[in-house]
């Protein structure tokens, strides 16, 4: 970092040029010397980064100089310089906001500099933090990543910015793979708790006994095995936003002690009586019709309005029309820049195919389809019979929603015909579906899928 400013205010001309040469040895430092306290005050316009007062000044003292200085900028530090040895002084000034109290001797010069080196490493670590959660906002401009200009998405494109304007609880639902997760961060990293947590929970991946201790922590010795304090993901998302994906998936139990959280803003850890109060947004998501699993018993009616709030609804990639070949686009152009290869094109047959197919898997099926496609062409156009994937699986008997199967259903016709595809290469097949490998040997072992 270039251009660090240092005030140095010293009213012996002989001791201030001493410090001033000594910290102007360090080439990023750029060192003003001021030998009274109006003169520095007139020159606070330049933004000094720190700021060196000696404690006793002709014109004013050097604690009022400090609130002078504070008032206009409260977090500048300030490090006094002096030979001031009372101890009660020292305490007050470090009180009332000083960074540092350095007493004048010999060792005064490298105590200064190492403390003005602190300092400016920390300043240097806010400002790439900062410039992080510009990358992050400007990742998550929802509109570039996600992709689109369909009237479906478009509806979509409406309500995520009304949710970003307000702190107003979201729901999101939609079919599997259609991008529940991504919206959920583009709202949060676009609104004004962008540079607090995000935190998601994937609530189907939680065993039941471990729910609780997951989303509310826990004391030390609170049961068998808690050797220190937890702090759970709601705390952990305190001041931002907490994203439960498959919401309906918490059992009744759960659901009861969420709408407590919900209701008093605030939980309570395992082994503790103390109530930590709580400032997060809430978003939710699922694949299931919440009102449906209402009246079915497997959802809380209270909880259901409690979590509701902001509604949006993702479109299936089949309803999207040609956004279907603006991703397909998109996907083939991010894998042959990642694997090196020369961007690639799509014949005229190898869209309509792509326009004529269903997607149960949606948009992260056609990434998995797209990919596949891009390392079975043999040049720079993938045709109708790269997608050897999308040829398998438009058979009428298989894929025809007609039959009205089920998601699972569908999913596990997908993973059969990958399994044939990939000679029963289960990691193989993980990877290339992006699902995890013991969903695979779960279907198998369940009897849903035959290999």
């Amino acid at each position: 970092m270039n251009n660090f400013k240092i005030f140095i205010v010293e009213d012996d001309p002989w001791y201030g040029e001493v410090l001033k040469y000594h910290l102007s040895l360090n080439e990023d430092f750029e060192v003003f010397l001021f030998s009274n306290a109006k003169d520095c005050l007139e020159k606070l316009y330049l933004k000094p980064n720190v700021v060196s007062i000696d404690f006793n000044l002709p014109d004013m003292s050097g604690e009022d100089l400090m609130k002078r200085i504070k008032s206009q900028n409260p977090s500048i530090p300030i490090i006094f310089i002096s030979a001031q040895e009372d101890i009660s002084v020292v305490l007050s000034l470090l009180k009332k906001g000083a960074y540092e109290y350095i007493m004048k001797d010999d060792n005064t010069k490298e105590i200064l500099w190492n403390s003005i080196l602190r300092i400016k490493e920390n300043v240097t670590l806010k400002q790439e933090v900062e410039e992080l959660k510009v990358q992050l906002v400007e990742k998550y401009d929802f509109e570039k990543l996600i992709i689109g200009q369909s009237d479906a998405i478009k509806k979509s494109f409406v309500l995520i910015e009304k949710a970003i304007k307000n702190n107003i609880n979201v729901s999101i639902t939609g079919e599997t793979g259609t991008g529940k997760e991504l919206v959920a961060k583009s709202i949060h990293f676009n609104s004004d708790r962008r540079k607090k947590p995000f935190v998601a929970v994937n609530m189907s991946a939680i065993p039941r006994e471990l729910m609780e201790s997951e989303l509310f922590g826990y004391e030390k010795g609170a049961f068998t095995g808690a050797a220190a304090r937890r702090i759970g993901k709601f705390e952990e998302a305190n001041g931002g936003t907490i994203f439960l994906d498959e919401i309906a998936e918490a059992d009744l139990s759960i659901q009861s002690k969420l709408l407590r959280v919900l209701q008093e803003r605030e939980i309570v850890r395992l082994g503790s009586n103390q109530n930590v109060k709580l400032d997060i947004r809430l978003i939710t998501a699922t694949h299931k019709n919440l009102k449906e699993e209402v009246r079915n018993g497997n959802f809380r009616e209270d909880l259901y309005y409690r979590i509701i709030g902001l509604p949006i609804e993702l479109p299936p990639l089949r309803e999207r029309g040609n956004d279907i070949l603006v991703l397909a686009k998109h996907f083939s152009d991010q894998f042959c820049k990642e694997n090196k290869m020369t961007a690639m094109t799509f014949s005229k047959s190898a869209k309509e195919l792509l326009l004529n197919y269903n997607f149960p898997g949606n948009i992260r099926e056609l990434k998995a389809i797209v990919e596949l496609a891009c390392v079975m062409s043999d040049g720079v156009e993938i045709k109708s019979d790269d997608f050897t994937f999308v040829n398998n699986v438009n058979d009428k008997d298989t894929f025809d929603t007609k039959l009205e199967k089920s998601m699972d259903e569908y999913v596990a016709d997908i993973v059969t015909i990958f399994l044939k595809k990939y000679n029963q290469n289960v990691v193989e097949v993980a990877h290339r579906l992006k699902i995890g490998k013991s969903t695979i040997y779960n279907m198998i072992n369940s009897g849903k899928i035959e290999i």
